[in-house]
């Protein structure tokens, strides 16, 4: 057994103020020297990487629905080791599932993770309801453990009296906090929830101010109390599925595949342990931008993760050499795999508003942003096609959110091409590109509105990371 002090904090549902409580809990925790490892519920990249920037220490999404269930318990096991405690940021509302029984909510990863919650509860314009609220959640679901609530935009000192005596009249959930309404929200949002880091200067400052907002109104030292008092945890079983690839071991390598990785504020949408089982797999990584022209080091195999493209549409069109750089890539063979935004990038056209921007031309497509979802959710495929980075037959799950839509062309005529034979998924949840298709794939570049989890796709590294070492051999064999 060993001593992993957790806890999650969730709220009734989204909006209820449950990030920023959560940024400013890891903010003032790490500002009192405590080592803080922040875990985000579900597939989000951006809250991901604002809890990250707080505490100091890369954040993990820890999601039921895009990775085994002994995965989610493995990998809180693994990152949580040697941290003073860990703090969980739930997604939408505590019992919110995938169903009517809540499969995949946060109630269930609390109590796979036997963690305590603590509520963050919008207590605008109600008194007494809230402790019917407090103690209805309490009761709702056998082996959740609800030990604090935090009552969130308060009006006044008089509320906040009422809040306090009436929950700990009527429940047993000790009060651990009263925070006010915030004039405004410090951090940005659009249509995907917070603006990304990337987008908003001065970020240090503002996750200073949230600290600051949240140590004032929030018992710390009980939070942390709570989070010591959870039981100790039982390290993962010898015979559970490994948790991360086997290495791709090959006779003769003195030198490791090196994969390109497109980090920059058009796309940087990566689950951590995405990067982490390339790594594992045998490959190194390195870090390259599509905004400007500067040379790329030699590599082997290229990953454009997701973003916003959008934002970045009119560098990416000027970096002429940048696109013409990836087609070529692409048109010898080089294996690529990129996701939404990346996906955008590889098509012919970017359609933002009235505008048409030229993309990189791997495939024969336009994406154009439309003002609301075209793809949201989870969503599961099954691989119908051979490719070089998913076995057939297997069934993906994976997420999408994307605003925008594939069109054959500027004038939005119906597609001719890519046909069926071009998409390597069949998509029996979500959406897709085209027909309840996805993944085009074009040599060997695989291209997908479905955003997958490493861990949750244990084929994909050690597939990569081969592919990769295929294609350098070759380039090796074939030069003179």
């Amino acid at each position: 057994m060993s001593n992993r002090p957790r806890l999650v904090l969730a709220g009734l549902s989204g909006g209820a103020g449950k990030t920023i409580v959560t940024l400013g809990v890891c903010r003032a925790l790490a500002r009192q020297g405590l080592t803080v490892r922040p875990f985000k519920k579900g597939p989000d990249y951006i809250d991901a990487s604002w809890l990250g920037l707080a505490a100091g220490r890369e954040a993990s999404n820890l999601d039921p629905f895009l990775m085994p269930p002994e995965h989610v318990r493995g990998l809180f096991f693994e990152k949580s080791a040697g941290c003073d405690i860990s703090v969980i940021e739930g997604n939408r509302g505590l019992f919110d599932g995938k169903d009517v029984l809540g499969s995949c909510s946060t109630a269930e990863l609390a109590r796979r993770l036997e963690a305590p919650v603590v509520l963050v509860l919008d207590a605008t314009k109600m008194t007494r309801t809230a402790a019917a609220i407090v103690a209805g959640c309490a009761a709702f679901e056998k082996g959740l453990h609800l030990a604090g609530v935090i009552c969130n935009r308060t009006a006044g000192e008089r509320h906040r009296t009422i809040l306090r005596q009436t929950i700990e009249h009527y429940t047993d959930v000790p009060v651990l906090g009263m925070l006010p309404k915030m004039p405004e929200n410090p951090i940005p949002e659009r249509h995907m929830g917070l603006l990304s880091n990337r987008e908003h200067a001065g970020h240090a400052a503002i996750l200073d101010t949230v600290a600051d907002f949240v140590a004032h109104g929030v018992d710390l030292p009980r939070l942390t109390a709570l989070a010591q008092a959870a039981p100790d945890m039982a390290p993962p079983a010898p015979g559970d599925m490994p948790l991360w690839p086997t290495p791709v071991l090959r006779a003769g390598d003195a030198v490791p595949p090196r994969i390109g990785v497109v980090r920059d504020a058009a796309l940087w949408f990566y689950y951590p342990e995405n990067l982490e089982a390339l790594q594992r797999a045998g490959a190194e990584l390195v870090f390259v931008s599509l905004l400007t022209p500067d040379p790329w080091p030699g590599i082997d195999g290229l990953y454009l993760g997701g973003g916003f493209p959008e934002t970045m549409a009119r560098a990416l069109a000027d970096n002429r050499e940048g696109r013409e750089r990836v087609l070529g890539f692409s048109r010898a063979g080089m294996p690529i795999y990129a996701e939404c935004g990346g996906f955008m990038y590889l098509c012919r056209d970017l359609r933002v508003g009235d505008e048409s921007f030229p993309m990189a031309g791997v495939f024969p497509l336009t994406t154009a942003l439309c003002p609301r979802p075209q793809g949201l959710g989870y969503s599961t495929a099954a691989v119908r096609r051979e490719n070089p980075f998913h076995p057939v037959d297997f069934s993906l799950s994976g997420h999408e959110f994307h605003y925008s839509r594939c069109l054959a062309s500027l004038d939005g005529t119906p597609p001719p091409v890519p046909g069926p034979e071009s998409f390597c998924l069949d998509m029996q949840r979500g959406t897709g590109m085209l027909h309840g298709l996805d993944g085009l794939l074009e040599n060997a570049t695989f291209a997908a509105y479905t955003h997958i989890h490493a861990l949750g796709a244990p084929h994909w590294a050690g597939n990569f990371v081969a592919a990769a070492a295929r294609y350098r051999d070759s380039r090796q064999n074939a030069a003179p």
